[in-house]
C-alpha cells in the first residue's frame, strides 16, 4: 500500500478494515498468479504486501522460495508478521525501495494505482532492470474511477461543507493497455495484459462503504472532523442507493473492474 493518494497522504492504513473482506480481496491475486509463467523462483518480493493475504498465496504457490513481503503500511506489516510468522516482512515506501539481491518475480497485488500516473512504470522497469532474463513481474491495480462508487465518492467530496478540504483529493488514473505495453515492451520479452470484472455479493449499500472504507474512501475521510466524516458517509450512502439497485433477495452486487499486467524480463 503506498502512502501518497495525490496531494494527500495516508499515513497508515487499517489491516482490520482491510481484512473485513478477505476473500474477495484475495481472489485477484490468485488469479494473477494463475497468469505467472515462472515455474521456480529462488526468490519473490511482495509489493504492498497488505496485511499478507498476496504472501500466502505466493508461498501456496511456490512454498521452497525465499519470499519477502514489503508495504509502507506498519499497521499491515504488522498483521502479516503474525500471519506468517516464518516469512521476512518489512516496512518500505515503493519510491524509494530498492531489492539487495536479485528478484525472480515481483509481485503486486492493488498497490499501483496509488502512484502518481508518471512514477508508476518508471519503478516498474527500474525494478525489472534488476531482474535476471526470464524474471517476471506481475501487477493488477482497480480500475473502478468510473465506476459509480467512484464517481458518487467525488461528487460527494465535490458537493458539501468539506469541499474545501477535499479539493485535492483523488487518484491518477492509470495507463491505458496499449500505453503499458509500449512502456514495458523495450525490457520485456513478453507482456500479457487482461481485464476481468468481479461482482461482489454485498449485503446491502451500507457494506459499499465498508468495502471502500479499507482503501478508496480513506482519503477523502482521514482529512475530516468527526462531524463532517458522518455527514459525508450519511451523502454518499444516498448516493449509492439511487445508482446501486438491490437484487431479489435484497442484497447490492458491487461490478469491481481490475486490470492485470504480467511482463517477462528479455
Amino acid at each position: 500500500m503506498s502512502t501518497t493518494t495525490g496531494s494527500k497522504p495516508v499515513h497508515d492504513w487499517s489491516a482490520a478494515q482491510y481484512l473485513k473482506f478477505e476473500d474477495e480481496r484475495t481472489q485477484p491475486a490468485r488469479d494473477l498468479l494463475a497468469r505467472v509463467p515462472i515455474q521456480a523462483p529462488k526468490r519473490i518480493v511482495d509489493l504492498g504486501c497488505g496485511p499478507g493475504n498476496s504472501t500466502a498465496v505466493l508461498e501456496s504457490r511456490y512454498p521452497n522460495a525465499h519470499i519477502v513481503g514489503m508495504d509502507s503500511s506498519p499497521d499491515m506489516i504488522r498483521k502479516a508478521k503474525t500471519a506468517l510468522p516464518h516469512r521476512e516482512f518489512t516496512v518500505e515506501d515503493l519510491h524509494s525501495y530498492s531489492p539487495e539481491e536479485s528478484v525472480d518475480l515481483f509481485f503486486s497485488n492493488a498497490v499501483f494505482q496509488w502512484l502518481g500516473k508518471d512514477e508508476r512504470f518508471n519503478i516498474v522497469k527500474k525494478l525489472m532492470e534488476a531482474q535476471p532474463s526470464g524474471g517476471v513481474f506481475a501487477l493488477q491495480v482497480p480500475d473502478n474511477l468510473t465506476e459509480p462508487s467512484h464517481v458518487l465518492m467525488r461528487e460527494t467530496a465535490e458537493n458539501g461543507p468539506w469541499a474545501a478540504t477535499l479539493k485535492n483529493v483523488g487518484r491518477d488514473t492509470f495507463q491505458t493497455p496499449p500505453e503499458i505495453y509500449d512502456l514495458l515492451k523495450p525490457v520485456c520479452s513478453k507482456v500479457d495484459i487482461f481485464h476481468t470484472t468481479y461482482y461482489h455479493n454485498l449485503e446491502n449499500h451500507a457494506a459499499i462503504i465498508e468495502w471502500v472504507k479499507g482503501t478508496g474512501l480513506r482519503p477523502y475521510v482521514d482529512p475530516l472532523s468527526p462531524e463532517e466524516k458522518e455527514g459525508f458517509l450519511s451523502e454518499y450512502l444516498k448516493r449509492l442507493e439511487k445508482a446501486y439497485p438491490s437484487t431479489y433477495d435484497g442484497r447490492v452486487l458491487l461490478p469491481y473492474p481490475r486490470l492485470f499486467v504480467v511482463a517477462v524480463r528479455k
